[in-house]
């Protein structure tokens, strides 16, 4: 009586190996399906950098006055009559 009883639950966890560790298993989805929430966060990030750059890249083949900005703020270029006065940040 004893020998049904270890063969059926030998069974059992043969028929269950696969459903848990094998290739298609759970343990494998759960894992596939966390790295497919990162891949979409990433994703999500990487987008929304595109559009602000592509807003960017908009206004500076339309508009001068993005153009003007950039050149204020990054090359310190000034109009005639405007003088530029750069004042250092102190540090902490």
């Amino acid at each position: 009586m004893r020998w049904p009883l270890v063969i059926l639950v030998l069974l059992v966890a043969l028929l269950q190996y696969p459903l848990w560790l094998g290739k298609g298993g759970w343990l494998r989805v759960w894992d596939v399906d966390r790295q497919l929430q990162e891949q979409r966060e990433k994703n999500r990030e990487l987008e929304q950098r595109n559009a602000g750059l592509e807003a960017e890249v908009r206004d500076l083949k339309s508009g001068n006055e993005a153009i003007e900005e950039r050149a204020r703020f990054e090359l310190g270029l000034t109009k005639p009559g405007e003088v530029f006065v750069h004042t250092p940040r102190q540090k902490p």
